[in-house]
């Protein structure tokens, strides 16, 4: 009786803890409470050794991760796997087998606020060993340097040596590339790599080959506005949390944690000028039916000019001029309805349309932050297997 007792107990206590009042339309809920009651407890614990100055949180997660995650390169019939590196930086390699033939390539950045994961977790190797195969590419994955031992700009410099290295000569001589056919593409944190990047080697001119395409799987853009309508309507929806996101930044830009508050009220940016302002103004960049009944929050806290490093458009690629996004090759940009980043996406389609590149925008109104990389078990995700179908569907169809 006592053992009946206690084990339903512990059994209304795990559902206390797992249960998640999420927005009606949410893809399989439950799949994403699990997922979220996972990465809540590794966070706590992180949180809790952080404090206890036994070790720093991101590391106890890296390690959690690699412990769960991480797989060695290993090839198949259809491809040939290795690790290797690319401008000096690490990358995974998925190369087809068969004849020599000019192929496709895509240059891949993972996700993970700057500071987690890595080219080698099961879900990305998973990823682009399909893009490999179903695109008879080369695809190349990027282990960029991670936060906290690296902070802007040091990431961003990483993928800019990688892009540098995937379009030169050599490389496309080694891997068969075809210099008409290259992609730079990422997710989330590694959405913003590959956008600030492909603004950068737009302006040029002295490069061998140019990237054709960009693919942008919920990027994140902007730090100045914590208030989009998104934030306000996805703020406490996993797996991106808004303060998450504001810790993600602050860690990124080198800035104090201290500031959080600070940023989370738009306190940082209350003293905008109005260029800069309307570059980000969700008001007007994005739809009425996406943004709703959400309205501009007035900023609290004291007024303040945002730091100079907020405003670098290598780490906030939305800040670009038309005149830059203008250079920039034609896009692919998945936006998820239940996602922080969403509006992030959308202005950025947006800006690129109105600087005339041709945007293909792809919006799931199921999805959520994180999606695309949990479209196979363990976590197998619907949304999450037709965003990435469809993801690999219109490269194929564009590259």
């Amino acid at each position: 009786m006592r053992l009946s007792v206690a084990a339903a107990v512990l059994l209304s206590a795990a559902a206390y803890y797992v249960y998640l009042p999420l927005p009606p339309g949410v893809c399989e809920p439950w799949k994403l409470m699990l997922l979220d009651a996972l990465f809540r407890s590794f966070m706590t614990a992180g949180d809790v050794l952080h404090g206890l100055g036994l070790v720093h949180r991101v590391h106890l997660l890296n390690w959690l991760v690699a412990l769960v995650e991480e797989v060695p390169a290993r090839s198949c019939p259809a491809l040939m796997v290795s690790d290797s590196s690319l401008g000096g930086v690490p990358v995974r390699v998925f190369a087809p087998r068969g004849e020599e033939r000019s192929r496709r390539g895509v240059l891949y950045f993972h996700g993970g606020g700057w500071a987690l994961g890595s080219a080698r977790m099961r879900s990305y190797d998973l990823l682009c060993r399909q893009m490999a195969e179903d695109l008879d590419a080369v695809v190349m994955s990027v282990d960029y340097g991670l936060a906290p031992e690296s902070v802007f700009p040091a990431q961003y410099e990483d993928a800019l040596s990688a892009a540098r290295a995937f379009v030169s000569v050599d490389t496309r001589e080694q891997f068969g590339l075809d210099p008409g056919r290259l992609c730079i593409s990422g997710d989330s944190a590694g959405g913003n790599l590959a956008a600030a990047v492909a603004q950068t080697l737009s302006s040029d001119a002295s490069l061998p080959a140019r990237f054709s395409l960009q693919a942008l799987v919920y990027p994140v853009l902007q730090a100045l506005d914590f208030h989009t309508s998104s934030y306000q309507q996805n703020q406490a929806v996993p797996i991106l949390y808004r303060d998450v996101m504001a810790r993600f930044w602050l860690q990124y830009l080198n800035a104090s944690a201290a500031l959080e508050p600070h940023v989370l009220a738009n306190a940082h940016s209350s003293l905008l000028d109005a260029p800069t302002r309307d570059k980000i103004d969700w008001t007007s960049l994005v739809p009425a039916a996406v943004r709703k009944h959400y309205t501009a929050l007035p900023p609290g806290g004291a007024a303040a000019k945002a730091d100079p490093v907020f405003l670098d458009v290598r780490a906030a690629p939305l800040l670009a001029d038309a005149s830059v996004l203008s250079r920039t090759p034609p896009a692919y940009i998945m936006t998820c309805e239940f996602d922080v980043l969403r509006d992030d996406g959308l202005m950025y389609a947006r800006r690129l349309r109105e600087a005339g590149v041709a945007v293909t925008s792809d919006h799931y109104d199921d999805g959520f932050h994180g999606c695309m990389v949990f479209a196979n078990l363990p976590m197998w995700s619907q949304v999450g297997r037709r965003s990435m179908r469809r993801y690999i569907q219109w490269l194929d169809q564009n590259l």
